[in-house]
């Protein structure tokens, strides 16, 4: 997950999500769709749209069981278990993100097709060759141990099964601007250059089917996924705090070339 998220308890997350979605209008004693709360819990660069385009290049088949790291409130894995059919198991680290996910399940009628793990990332409680497709948006640029993530990566997949993920990496300079979505300061920054990415990656047995630089495409998106909601509407803000300042230093940090996101489909091998 990022780290451009305020912790909060339990309850005060569930709280908060509740008033939120009240407050745009939205019944949570009604079932709520995907769509009603894609402003609200995709917080990685481009939303839901993203996602979607994310989804589609990775060619998902019914039956599949997927595994979502890092997968804050779960709005991707809600995204993938809505439009293919499929399993998801979510795997994140904060107590009060997993106590979140599990209220937007239910309020999505998806409990029983999604499964809510708190755990790290790089000690995940699967066995080997458990799962076709590992998803993962903006999480590997807060973890600086980028060998032991994807071999946890490549260990759980089925050979031949799919790692996709969306990424920021290194640009052509020193990030000057903080605080940003994935680091509050400095020292939280764990960005490495595509280069050692798609390296690590390869030295972990999965191969690239697909690799692109998609900064261009997303850089408006980057603002309008961030930028604090007007009164009465859902979005970021709701659990997010310094949004506004957080999207300006990230748009000006793609702007300038300092950082750049990458999508990327890899086959294990």
């Amino acid at each position: 997950m990022s780290t451009l998220a305020t912790h909060y308890s339990a309850n005060d997350i569930e709280t908060r999500l509740l008033d939120g979605i009240r407050a745009a209008g939205l019944d949570p004693d009604q079932r709520l769709s995907v769509a009603d709360l894609g402003a609200l819990d995709h917080f990685h660069t481009g939303g839901l749209r993203a996602s979607m385009e994310l989804m589609e290049v990775a060619t998902i088949e019914p039956g599949d069981n997927i595994l979502d790291l890092g997968a804050g409130l779960g709005g991707a894995a809600r995204m993938l278990a809505t439009e293919t059919g499929c399993h998801v198991d979510c795997v994140e680290m904060s107590a009060d993100y997993c106590s979140g996910a599990r209220l937007l399940n239910r309020l999505t009628g998806l409990e029983t097709q999604i499964a809510v793990h708190q755990a790290s990332a790089l000690d995940l409680p699967f066995a080997d060759a458990t799962y076709d497709v590992v998803w993962m948006q903006n999480v590997g640029m807060n973890i600086e141990d980028k060998l032991a993530l994807y071999t946890t990566v490549s260990r759980v997949l089925k050979p031949g099964g799919c790692f996709a993920f969306q990424e920021m990496v290194t640009g052509n300079g020193t990030i000057t601007g903080y605080p940003l979505p994935w680091a509050s300061v400095p020292e939280d920054n764990s960005l490495t250059s595509a280069e050692d990415m798609t390296r690590i990656l390869e030295q972990c047995h999965l191969h690239a089917e697909l690799f692109e630089d998609t900064s261009g495409t997303h850089l408006n998106r980057t603002a309008a996924n961030a930028t604090p909601a007007k009164a009465g509407a859902l979005g970021l803000s709701v659990f997010v705090d310094n949004l506004g300042e957080k999207a300006t230093n990230a748009r000006l940090c793609l702007e300038q070339g300092q950082v750049r996101l990458v999508r990327g489909i890899f086959r294990r091998r």
